[in-house]
């Protein structure tokens, strides 16, 4: 259901959320960490989301396998080389990987700084080695606090070069976006633009929040969105872009079923809708599944998926050249 024609684009992407299996496995195995299990069988139902999980927090926990492998820069390097090489395994023709500094540096204790220049050199290496483009987006994981999240910003904002946007993710409804705004002040003062995950677990109101209060330009999931025709009006007049990502909102609970995934209303209102994998190696998934989820089992068309892989060329934080020779390489070739 993906259309060859027009480029293959991921806008919310986890890096740390796309561990290999095999690779945690092989990490745990050489540093002597104590993993739940002792070859990839009984390994994948704790580092992968087999069914769908109680609670977003839930699922969020099953991410910490995965960093907890993380134990040098090596590893970190290891796991940012492998996110490029599986963008081109999946035809991905530009993505933006996000990432946060300091979850991935959590549990060995890396210093944020680190953590980013060990993600920057492997991202780097991959792209000279394989055949696709992709962007970094840094993270403020919310889920441990105000000062956490400033001690993260700083660590992003002493690296800007490396990145294109600053995002705020987590636990939505235990840390709320207003305990954010002074950190997303600092970021207004930058060049970097402005991503920003709500409507998942909380509300519409979360996101009016992100949008008036935080300056987000996109939204990841933006779900509940579906309760307020205001906001999707709103949405849709100004094309401000949602990032849809349709297995994660099942496996999270967002949706109880895809048949009750809003994408269809945001479709037919005329929102931005772009569609993308969120943090497929834990929900054992690509992007190539999402689009033909989206026409088996959400009733999507060619025509309007079609238009889905344009909203995200549009929506990308490019350049109007970068965006331009992103459109010709597919017209190319």
């Amino acid at each position: 259901m993906i259309n060859n024609k027009l480029p293959l684009v991921d806008l919310h992407r986890h890096l740390d959320g796309n561990i290999r299996p095999q690779t945690i496995l092989e990490l745990g195995q050489k540093h002597g960490i104590a993993l739940p299990g002792n070859d990839l069988d009984s390994l994948m139902p704790h580092v992968s989301a087999v069914g769908n999980q109680p609670s977003l927090v839930a699922f969020l926990e099953k991410l910490d396998w995965g960093v907890k492998v993380l134990v040098d820069e090596e590893a970190i390097y290891r796991v940012a080389y492998e996110n490029i090489q599986d963008l081109q395994q999946d035809g991905i023709d530009y993505a933006e990987l996000r990432f946060s500094p300091s979850y991935m540096g959590r549990f060995s204790h890396i210093a944020p700084e680190a953590v980013i220049d060990a993600t920057v050199a492997g991202v780097q290496a991959g792209l000279k080695r394989f055949d696709c483009q992709a962007k970094l987006i840094g993270i403020l994981s919310r889920s441990f606090g105000v000062e956490a999240c400033q001690r993260e910003l700083d660590a992003i904002l002493s690296r800007q070069h490396a990145f294109v946007a600053v995002d705020l993710a987590g636990d939505e409804l235990g840390f709320p976006g207003n305990l954010f705004e002074p950190h997303f002040k600092q970021v207004h003062k930058t060049d970097l633009n402005i991503t920003v995950h709500a409507g998942e677990a909380a509300g519409a109101e979360s996101i009016w929040h992100a949008l008036e209060r935080l300056g987000a330009q996109r939204i990841g999931h933006g779900v509940n969105a579906a309760a307020d025709h205001k906001l999707m009006e709103y949405l849709a007049t100004r094309q401000i872009p949602l990032e849809s990502c349709l297995t994660s909102n099942l496996q999270t609970t967002t949706v109880s079923s895809l048949a009750q995934h809003p994408i269809n209303d945001f479709v037919e209102a005329g929102m931005c809708i772009t569609l993308n994998s969120d943090d497929p190696g834990v929900e054992c998934t690509t992007l190539s599944k999402e689009y033909q989820l989206a026409h088996d089992e959400v009733g999507l068309t060619a025509a309007q998926l079609a238009q889905i892989q344009r909203n995200g060329v549009q929506a990308a934080f490019l350049s109007d050249g970068e965006r331009q020779q992103l459109l010709e390489s597919k017209l190319n070739n």
